[in-house]
Formats: C-alpha cells, structure tokens, sequence
C-alpha cells in the first residue's frame, strides 16, 4: 500500500528526509525535478513582523536555511517543524526549478501543499499564510539579529536521490 503525504511526513526523521518528499511531492504535482542540491543552515535572524525562511541564490546549487526559527519551533512549537520545514524546502526547491516571481511560487506551493495534505494539515495552513505562525517562529526575541556574518553549516546528505549512484 503506497503512503499518503501526511504519512510519509509524519515518518520523516530529519531534513533530507523531508526534501526527498518534497522533491517526490513536485514530480507528482508538476512533473518536474532536479538533482544536485545542497542544504546550508546559518542563523539568518528575524523580526518581529518578518524573517527570511530561506533563500535559494539563483544559478547556485544550495538552498539556505534560516536556523533562527527552526530552533524556535523545536522549542516551543515542535509539531510545526515538520510542517514549516516542508513549506520552505518546497518553497525554495520551486525557486531552484527557475520560477522567480514570488507570488507565483507562494501560490504553487499552496497549490502543492492544498492537493497533495488537504486543507486541514499544517502544511497547507502554513502555505495558507506563513504570518499566523510568525510568533512561533522568532528568536530568541523579536528583535535578535545575529552580531556577525552568518557561517552556514553544510547538511550532509541532503539531496540522496540524486547520489545513488555514487559507491
């Protein structure tokens, strides 16, 4: 019996695990896909209105990720983390297969989130409107910033599909 999305997520064990059902969860909705990326995780900070999830630098190979709230969710609300993880990988991985426009990646990702975990699922409510959950997700306060240039920490085995063939 083939899992569901929810399912697969629920079993998900840490952040590469979580990409290779994003990257299954873009096959299946936009039949698209593609190899070779890599995850940095650097303290990026936030405010109390706002915050960068991540960025995906165009042409590049990696996604980054703001380690700010991560550990926020992990502290205080961790039944988001999985959720919130999968909308910005998805988010960015989108940005990665050449769609630029914000708007139009927010909207796919929705789209994505609504088709593939339902309505209801925190997934979908995050893609809904990240700014509902924009409490839960800055750290240590609202105004932190972090004092120096962020050193990004490389995730090791992120994008594993794309190394099977690797020995």
């Amino acid at each position: 019996m083939t899992k569901t999305f929810n399912e697969k997520l629920a079993e998900a064990e840490s952040l590469p695990d979580i990409f290779e059902i994003v990257k299954h969860a873009v096959r299946k909705a936009h039949k698209a896909g593609r190899a070779g990326l890599t995850l940095g995780l650097a303290d990026l900070g936030g405010s109390e209105t706002s915050f960068v999830g991540a960025f995906y630098p165009f042409g590049s190979n990696i996604i980054v990720m703001n380690k700010t709230p991560l550990n926020r969710i992990k502290g205080s609300r961790p039944e988001l983390y999985k959720p919130y993880s999968f909308h910005v990988l998805l988010h960015e991985y989108l940005h990665s297969l050449g769609y630029i426009d914000e708007e139009l990646v927010r909207e796919m990702a929705y789209k994505i989130s609504l088709k593939l975990f339902g309505e209801e699922h925190l997934v979908t409510q995050i893609a809904e409107d990240l700014a509902r959950f924009l409490p839960e997700l800055v750290y240590p306060d609202p105004d932190w910033q972090p004092t120096d240039t962020p050193e990004i920490e490389m995730v090791q085995d992120f994008d594993r599909s794309s190394t099977d063939y690797i020995m």
